[in-house]
């Protein structure tokens, strides 16, 4: 077989437009490959034994190989050789018409795109061609570098590594008829997270077995060897086995490459015969494995194949290409001609895809519709009269219960315990989801409060089921919720180029710092919320600061009501003062913000708080002022995100935008004074919006600086030098400043 440069225009097919290298002939092409196997009333391949079922599946191999290479080459930038590796087992399982399929590698998105592009998804953002393939990977509106929230047919984001299988499992949550596979690389197997979120998940949901692991073991990382590459092959089985999985069906390439094989063998360098036998073992392994996931056995595959299979190169220097990686270059040439098709695989292979699974993905796949939900409307709340003491969490506690006996697919999540944050309502209500039952503690096998002790598979869960058109609430402690954040970043910057509505995923933050006194600083970290202040310009993220127990209310209710934002709710669940009405809560939250008292005087200090504790010396220190004739203003700063000047966001950048801000009128009314102070229970940053407005001449902050084992919240206070004398001292040390 050999590779020519591109046949005649006449000749070919549109869509090969941008295809460099086509080769003259292909075994067995003439006998196995004149006609694909799927077609408009096949959905799938029609016997995974037949030898033309898995001479179509080679073909399809070798076709994503090729076009990651392709693509890839064309920008000298991007990552083929994990891809390669997987490329057997991809083909695979769309030939088999499994279209819903996750990644937990963001490097193989090239193999992807190729993959929506043969079924024809990405012309529905105008690539058409191989050639507009090219052109568009790693550009802005294009096929970004790793997998997001943009790319038609494609279900979920991928960056960092740990991430794929949460989307895997909630895709099975909530569609109990489908598969949902999802490739692993053993290099990210090394992260802590993926093996224990399966473990709990199957222990919680015993009936949920529709999603498949495929661990793409080809002994490298990204530029070293895999912390795994030493292990055999009953060891790999064992550890999965161990995991959960009853089936667990390995496939290594050496066995069917000949006695001299390495440890890991490239199935593309094999002769015909070798080749077809690696692929019949892939197919059958994976139709094997997707039967047994699909009825009610959790199934693993395990493809062992040597990194870059039929690409530029092997090993961990097939991971990346860099500059001197052209379309030119010896390496990159070479497997191009290489892994050439003759143009009737290229159809047959178009063809194959276009139909997997009833059609492209872009229209097949379970996350290219909006999701059909129960309604809420008229959730009671309950609203709390002012000057009384009540928690906030409790009172948010009974709105979640309600929202789940409504919608009974939403989940729950908390690592540290609903209990300890003064929310055991929705224990009660839920069931904390536990093979064990026991009425004592409000749990058993059907609950609805998914309580792993590891926030990332808190976290995995909730914002998995809320990509995927599904409710959820994540409930952390404030200082142990930093685990957890990669997949909520990585998911909420998905949802702000999502191509269709689906639910925000929405968190609270209970037991910041000021009552985790005696815990010490290991239980005191509220530098977390600098992480959401940052996201704020990202345009679609909301911290919300509620005042009392009934702002919490109804910022929950707010966000149940909102799409594709993230959503962060903050409150105590210590007794604490009602300060609002229900209609001035959700004032505030449109708003941003509402002035919770205000004193007149010979000057006016501005107090513009976010928190409800730290509301405490705020409201001890503008009664210092009054004794000496000084007026005060205190602001909650309730929603910064609506505070900020609208050209501060990209809010018009994002799906289903939000461009309610603050005018500058109603900002002066409310922030306007002699002097402001900013005070919060966490770090500055939530302030930023309200000191980039603000035209005081004296600006300062009130902020966390470090945590110490304490008594009391007031000790804290004290320690952070936030204390109401220290504020009353500041005040008015400002306004002589002010006054010079």
């Amino acid at each position: 077989m050999s590779a020519q440069m591109q046949s005649t225009p006449e000749s070919l097919p549109a869509f090969c437009e941008g295809i460099q290298y086509f080769a003259d002939s292909f075994p067995e092409i003439d006998r196995l490959g004149t006609a694909p196997l799927l077609g408009p009333t096949q959905p799938a391949l029609p016997d995974a034994t037949s030898e033309a079922a898995v001479y179509q599946t080679l073909l399809a191999a070798d076709a994503l190989r090729y076009l990651t290479l392709q693509v890839t080459g064309s920008k000298s930038s991007g990552h083929p050789g994990g891809f390669a590796s997987s490329a057997d087992a991809v083909a695979a399982l769309h030939l088999l018409g499994h279209r819903n399929m996750v990644t937990e590698v963001g490097h193989h998105a090239p193999g992807f795109y190729s993959a929506m592009f043969l079924d024809t998804s990405l012309e529905d953002m105008g690539i058409h061609t191989v050639a507009e393939m090219r052109t568009r990977f790693r550009e802005r509106h294009g096929l970004l570098g790793h997998l997001s929230g943009a790319i038609p047919g494609l279900l979920a984001p991928a960056g960092p590594l740990g991430q794929g299988q949460h989307f895997a499992m909630a895709g099975a949550y909530l569609h109990r008829d489908k598969l949902f596979p999802v490739t692993i690389g053993d290099g990210g197997l090394g992260e802590p997270y993926i093996m224990s979120a399966f473990q709990h998940f199957a222990t919680a949901y015993p009936d949920i077995t529709n999603y498949l692991p495929v661990l793409v073991w080809n002994g490298y990382s990204q530029e070293h060897h895999s912390m795994v590459s030493l292990w055999s092959n009953e060891q790999m089985i064992a550890y999965w086995r161990a995991h959960g999985f009853e089936d667990v069906h390995l496939i290594d390439a050496r066995n069917f490459g000949g006695a001299d094989a390495p440890v890991y063998a490239d199935s593309t360098t094999f002769d015909f015969k070798q080749r077809m036998a690696f692929t019949g073992a892939i197919l059958k392994a994976t139709d094997a494995a997707a039967k047994s996931a699909l009825g009610g056995r959790r199934a693993a595959l395990i493809v062992k194949q040597l990194k870059g299979a039929g690409v530029h190169a092997t090993g961990a220097k097939s991971h990346n290409l860099y500059a001197h990686h052209t379309l030119d270059s010896d390496d990159v040439k070479g497997g191009l001609q290489r892994r050439a098709l003759p143009i009737q695989a290229w159809k047959v292979t178009r063809e194959n895809f276009r139909h997997a699974g009833g059609g492209p993905a872009a229209r097949v796949a379970v996350t290219e519709t909006a999701r059909e939900l129960p309604s809420l409307d008229g959730l009671p709340l309950t609203e709390f009269a002012v000057g009384e003491n009540h928690v906030p969490t409790t009172a948010f506690g009974h709105v979640v219960g309600e929202v789940g006996k409504r919608d009974p697919l939403f989940v729950v999540t908390n690592a540290d315990g609903n209990e300890a944050s003064g929310m055991a309502n929705i224990n009660k209500a839920l069931t904390i989801r536990h093979p064990t039952a026991d009425d004592l503690y409000f749990q058993g096998p059907s609950g609805q409060v998914y309580e792993p002790l590891n926030e990332d598979a808190c976290a995995g869960l909730a914002v998995g089921v809320s990509l995927f058109g599904g409710r959820s609430l994540w409930c952390s402690y404030e200082s142990f919720a930093i685990n957890g954040l990669p997949i909520w970043q990585t998911v909420t910057q998905a949802m702000a180029e999502l191509r269709r509505a689906t639910p925000a995923t929405v968190c609270l933050f209970t037991a910041g710092a000021l009552e985790q006194g005696r815990n010490g600083w290991t239980h005191q970290r509220p530098e977390i919320e600098s992480y959401f202040a940052a996201m704020m310009r990202n345009g679609n993220v909301y911290p919300l600061f509620p005042v009392d127990a009934n702002m919490i209310q109804a910022s929950y209710d707010w966000a149940l009501k909102q799409h594709n934002k993230g959503i962060v709710i903050t409150a105590s669940k210590s007794p604490l003062p009602i300060h609002t009405t229900m209609a001035q809560s959700r004032q505030a939250i449109d708003d941003g913000a509402m002035v919770l008292k205000e004193t007149r005087g010979s000057h006016t200090v501005v107090f513009a708080v976010t928190g409800d504790m730290v509301l405490q010396p705020v409201f001890a220190a503008a009664e210092k002022l009054a004794e000496a004739g000084i007026g005060s203003r205190i602001v909650a700063v309730v929603n910064p995100r609506r505070l900020y000047r609208p050209s501060d966001v990209l809010w018009d950048s994002v799906s289903e935008p939000d461009g309610r801000f603050m005018d500058d009128a109603a900002f002066r009314a409310m922030f306007h004074g002699d002097v402001l102070l900013g005070v919060t229970g966490g770090p500055s940053a939530p302030l930023e919006p309200v000191l980039l407005r603000s035209q005081a001449s004296q600006r300062d902050v009130f902020c966390w600086k470090r945590g110490e084992t304490t008594a009391s919240p007031q000790q804290l206070f004290d320690f952070n030098g936030m204390n109401a004398q220290a504020m009353h001292e500041r005040a008015l040390a400002m306004l002589e400043r002010a006054a010079v």
